[in-house]
């Protein structure tokens, strides 16, 4: 297993792409303690996780609420004595065409998915700068590299998580801490459920590979980023999109 012994914290674990990360981490030897707002998902998660054979701490966390994060950090540290890896991964949408977009809708989008990011890894860091080591890899999207009509509050935010990883694998490489992010496509989940089929057939023809991505893709380059194969990438934006973008 690649990850024995290793500690790893996940946002927005409790189902979809972050459930498939967490599990992935644990069938390989981690202890995982994920993170969501939704307590009844997180704990049924929590309660699969710890039949692979591993610790998982579940944690109800608004990621937009720095000192939320910090606590939480300062919990697992606690319990688990150190943190590993962390998968930024929570985040949401709140689809509208620029003029139509209400400031509530922006500010909410950015809160949670860039401030979430910044949040996490601003307290994750502190503790994986004192032990000299650590994986971050944050959770980007397609539509922060290509844009898209309807998603300007989530294209931002994602560009922003892009330009976050960037700088903060310039700032802790040092301390031997490598910071990626993934950029995924068109990936199946409950958030791309609900888009129109005619959405869904348009992005479906603008795909090489002419298939969807699932979950477990997104969580199988999580795995190799965070693990020792990948010790020598940071600051990198990886892109798993079926050809979509190229």
């Amino acid at each position: 297993m690649r990850l024995k012994e290793k500690v790893a914290l996940v946002t927005g674990g409790a189902r979809g792409i972050g459930k498939e990360i967490a599990m992935l981490l644990a069938k390989e030897g981690a202890d995982c303690v994920i993170c969501d707002v939704n307590e009844v998902e997180l704990n049924s998660t929590a309660q699969e996780i710890e039949k692979l054979g591993v610790k998982c701490m579940p944690v109800v966390l608004n990621v937009t609420d720095l000192l939320q994060c910090e606590q939480t950090v300062n919990k697992i540290i606690d319990k688990l004595k150190k943190i590993d890896i962390l998968v930024n991964n929570a985040g949401i949408t709140k689809d509208g065409l620029l003029l139509k977009m209400s400031e509530a809708d922006w500010d909410s989008v950015i809160n949670v998915n860039l401030k979430g990011t910044f949040n996490c890894t601003k307290a994750v860091s502190k503790a994986m700068i004192k032990q000299r080591s650590g994986r971050i890899v944050n959770i980007a999207s397609i539509i922060g590299l290509m844009g898209n009509a309807g998603q300007v509050n989530y294209a931002a935010s994602k560009a922003g998580i892009i330009g976050l990883t960037k700088s903060v694998a310039k700032e802790i490489a040092k301390r031997n801490i490598t910071v990626n992010a993934i950029a995924p496509g068109f990936i199946e989940s409950k958030m791309t459920e609900i888009l129109p089929e005619d959405v869904k057939t348009a992005m479906l023809n603008q795909i090489p590979l002419a298939r969807f991505g699932k979950a477990e893709d997104v969580a199988q380059l999580v795995l190799f980023l965070v693990s020792d194969d990948a010790s020598y990438i940071t600051g990198q934006v990886i892109s798993i999109n079926g050809g979509m973008l190229m």
